[in-house]
């Protein structure tokens, strides 16, 4: 098997990283070469930072525009070939998860990398990307709207049933669409764009519903290519109303159908012989949920797993290394970042926020854990996308400029200082060794000026943490989505309640308003100096330390075959992966 031009390197550049590192290697500069960093606009609990701190942020930012060279970046994107064997029915593949889930249902689970990539399994999409981002009717059949993008008319295909025998149709989608508005959780993701229950959703025929928006949306049908979209039986759903046990066995459409599962170790789906979207190859596929990134990418080198996804760059590097081994890869999704709690002490005083920013050693970070792969991230927009701000640096790296924050911090809020440093709480998924080194890493850059206590969760506790608002600083992926006006269920005050998803529980009107007006506008020319406001706004809020654009690799033993070959009724190529997840219809084992 022929491996890839980035593969190869990436072998070579693990050879030598971990050289590096074993001789003492230090950091690297930011490729960053301009700036946009002051204070937020927005209203804070306690007073801004002195000026001479703002003018020495705004010199340092000019130092790294002077000194630091451009260079350039380009995304790492590769997908699996097509297949040229003649598809062959049998097998169960074996899918490595980095986390386990604490259900599979779509109006009601906190689905992230791996439940998403299970609810692929079980359930279809209402709507889908196709290979150029571009959103494209799946489970649907079309979608039109109305002159002002705040009435959305839907078709259904015809003929589609729910894995226990019930039909696809209108009152199938209300009853979806009403279990996640009500759901405390998933619906912070619904609710907050509609005027009420009642008015929300039209049916008009047995094929036909009307979605009623508060706001104008352009690219409303893209919010139905993931969870939202996800449509479940409404049988099941009444069902595991009464039962929540039965989250753990979903009903859908898709191309697989729930057949076992013991959490903490294995989720069985089986092949649905009646599936609409035609021939589905696989006889089973089995999801293993695996925290630790090394020891599931052993697993996969010993043949006890078949393929897995990861964001782990050692890992990612360390198949690159295998013949046998076939990956995918994109670094144009979501990011990789500290999030902040804006609402808790002392992060709801951007002093602190700043000072944690400055003092993250972001160089180190990308270094030691990410092997000087991924490319660094400022902002949400890679570098290759026409909303990406070229003017905004996160200046990380400067403890210098975290010093006299601390102090006046801790001047003006003794309570939340010991030792003339800060204190605070680190949280991280896991257990995990690469979670551990971050720690490790991260602890050490901050131990001049903040005394850190480190939690480690399951990533589904880690979730309802942040749902909470019982963190202080977390490590977190997110944003990213393929159309950025999906992300806005993550920044908008109407977010903010007792659960959020609005995580650092930050609100900003005059943001919300750019977010608003950028769903409103139908064209990229109108939405990127939009966005680019938006990175700006987001910047100066210092709610996120941003790492790195994760990059997301599929690996795939040797026969696993045609994971990127899944297309719509139309015949139109889906996207192969988004943030770690795919299809599994059109994959088959070479005989």
């Amino acid at each position: 098997m022929s491996k890839s031009k980035f593969a190869k390197l990436l072998a070579l550049m693990l050879a030598f990283s971990l050289f590096a590192i074993g001789c003492g290697g230090g950091d690297d500069d930011s490729g960053s070469s301009a700036s946009s960093s002051s204070e937020s606009s927005a209203s804070e609990t306690t007073e801004e930072a002195p000026a001479e701190e703002e003018e020495a942020e705004e010199e340092e930012a000019e130092e790294a525009e002077e000194e630091e060279a451009e260079e350039e970046e380009t995304p790492i994107v590769e997908t699996q070939e097509e297949s040229v064997l003649e598809p062959v029915f049998g097998g169960t593949l074996r899918w490595g998860l980095e986390a386990e889930v604490d259900g599979i249902n779509p109006t009601a689970s906190a689905l992230s990398a791996p439940g998403l990539t299970m609810m692929n399994a079980v359930f279809d999409t209402l709507a889908a990307f196709d290979q150029d981002g571009n959103w494209v009717p799946h489970l649907a059949e079309s979608f039109a709207s109305s002159e002002d993008c705040k009435a959305w008319t839907m078709t259904l295909r015809e003929g589609v049933n729910f894995h226990d025998g019930t039909p696809l149709n209108a009152e199938a989608v209300s009853v979806n669409f009403l279990t996640q508005f009500s759901d405390p959780l998933v619906g912070l993701a619904v609710r907050p764009y509609y005027a009420s229950a009642e008015e929300a959703l039209t049916i008009v025929d047995d094929l036909t519903v009307i979605f009623n928006l508060s706001d104008a949306n352009c690219g409303f049908p893209s919010a139905l290519t993931g969870q939202l979209g996800a449509t479940a039986s409404p049988t099941w759903l009444a069902a595991a109303l009464e039962d929540p046990t039965l989250d753990q066995q979903p009903v859908g459409t898709g191309p697989f159908v729930f057949e076992s599962r013991t959490e903490d170790s294995v989720t069985k789906f089986v092949r649905n012989e009646n599936y609409w979207g035609g021939d589905v190859y696989l006889d089973a596929i089995e999801f293993y949920p695996v925290t630790d990134g090394a020891v599931r990418t052993q697993l996969l080198l010993e043949g006890e797993l078949d393929a897995l996804a990861t964001s782990d760059v050692e890992s990612i590097a360390r198949l690159a290394e295998e013949d046998s081994i076939t990956q995918v890869f994109d670094d144009t999704g979501d990011e990789s970042f500290l999030m902040l709690n804006s609402q808790k002490a002392p992060f709801d005083d951007i002093r602190a926020r700043q000072a944690i920013t400055h003092a993250t050693p972001r160089d180190r970070y990308n270094t030691l854990i990410n092997l000087d792969v991924t490319r660094k991230a400022d902002q949400m927009f890679t570098p290759e996308s026409p909303y990406f701000n070229e003017d905004i640096v996160q200046l990380s790296d400067k403890p210098d400029l975290a010093g006299p924050l601390v102090d006046a911090y801790c001047q003006d809020s003794p309570d939340s200082c010991s030792g003339g440093k800060i204190n605070i709480e680190y949280q991280y998924s896991g257990p995990s060794v690469v979670g551990e080194r971050v720690a490790d890493l991260l602890v050490e850059g901050w131990s001049d000026f903040f005394n850190v206590e480190v939690q480690v969760l399951p990533q589904d506790q880690h979730i309802q943490e942040a749902a909470f608002g019982l963190y202080n600083s977390i490590g977190w992926r997110q944003f990213g989505a393929v159309n950025p006006g999906d992300d806005r269920v993550w920044l908008l005050c109407r977010a903010i309640g007792g659960i959020s998803l609005n995580w650092p529980r930050y609100c900003d009107e005059d943001r919300d308003a750019i977010i608003l007006q950028a769903d409103a506008a139908s064209t990229v020319e109108e939405k990127a100096p939009l966005y680019q406001e938006l990175s700006e706004m987001i910047n100066e809020e210092y709610l996120y330390v941003f790492y790195n654009h994760t990059l997301w690799t599929i690996s795939m033993a040797d026969g696993v075959e045609n994971l990127c070959g899944v297309t719509t009724a139309e015949d139109v190529k889906m996207r192969c992966q988004i943030n770690g997840r795919t299809f599994f219809q059109s994959t088959f084992f070479a005989e």
